[in-house]
């Protein structure tokens, strides 16, 4: 990091960065830069830096810049331009849900990079049939881990940091990742699907498969539950999604079906299924 940072006069470490081994705002020569490192060793989270290094070209309308990143037999560092801003508000009265919805929208019209060729989304997968799996195809850039403290707000615009596990897939789920986070923060699912409808991606999708990836999305989020009983967040994202799933399945049958969430859930938990960064999409800690 010395050729790019010069003398490092003072180094503060940041709460937050849970896929990453350090993170860190850094005052140097060069002037402030945060880092984020993880050990070079095989594993998520140098497969995750990776990612991030690659992504960031052309996700900059939206994202801090990578200003630099070094590597070593040990570590892997990114070097990317500080920020000033905050974690935006999800709660129903927040004056922030609009730039929110903004910047989930500038996403979702963001050029495909060529690299995302190989970062087919299938983390959902699991939790559904194969014919409904197909609906979550697309060729769209995503960047799933929407959570208040990855979207943030500052002067005069919003921010979408922490590119951890960037993907490629249908244009409706970055704006669906947002009606769970939207639900947890004490929204009805009417009223986040309403903030949702205000994305291209999501008015253009057809309900059916909106329908599938609720019902999936409350799988998953059960599933990690049931994984961790003592991680209340994980609870709280389990019984978000179940909103969603239950408000998407208004008929008897499809609810019953819905409701069996909570056994797959236990069935795919009792296989040794595990979260990790680079396996399923994370959220508000």
């Amino acid at each position: 990091m010395r050729p790019y940072t010069g003398e490092q006069h003072e180094v503060q470490p940041t709460p937050r960065g849970n896929g990453s081994d350090v993170t860190a705002l850094v005052n140097c020569d060069e002037g402030p830069v945060f880092v984020k490192a993880c050990r070079n060793s095989p594993g998520g989270r140098r497969a995750s830096i990776i990612r991030e290094r690659l992504v960031n070209p052309h996700v900059r309308p939206v994202s801090p810049a990578l200003q630099w990143h070094a590597a070593d037999d040990e570590w892997i560092a990114l070097g990317f331009e500080v920020i000033e801003g905050r974690s935006s508000d999800f709660t129903p009265e927040s004056r922030d849900l609009p730039d929110v919805v903004g910047i989930i929208e500038q996403i979702g019209e963001l050029p495909l990079p060529g690299e995302a060729d190989e970062w087919r989304e299938t983390r959902w997968d699991r939790f559904a049939d194969e014919a409904d799996a197909q609906l979550f195809r697309g060729e769209t850039l995503l960047f799933t881990d929407v959570n208040p403290d990855n979207l943030m707000m500052g002067r005069g615009r919003a921010w979408a940091v922490d590119w951890s596990w960037p993907t490629q897939g249908a244009a409706f789920i970055d704006p669906a990742c947002l009606v769970v986070q939207l639900i947890a923060a004490g929204h009805t699912p009417e009223s986040a699907e309403y903030w949702a409808g205000n994305c291209k991606g999501w008015s253009d999708a057809e309900s059916r498969a909106i329908d599938a990836f609720a019902a999936a999305t409350a799988r998953m989020n059960r599933a990690f539950a049931d994984r961790n009983p003592d991680a209340s967040w994980l609870g709280a994202m389990a019984d978000a999604a179940q909103a969603w799933a239950d408000h998407r399945a208004p008929h008897p049958s499809r609810a019953a079906a819905t409701a069996g969430a909570r056994d797959w859930g236990r069935r795919w938990a009792g296989r040794g299924g595990s979260r990790s960064s680079t396996s399923t999409p994370s959220a508000k800690r």
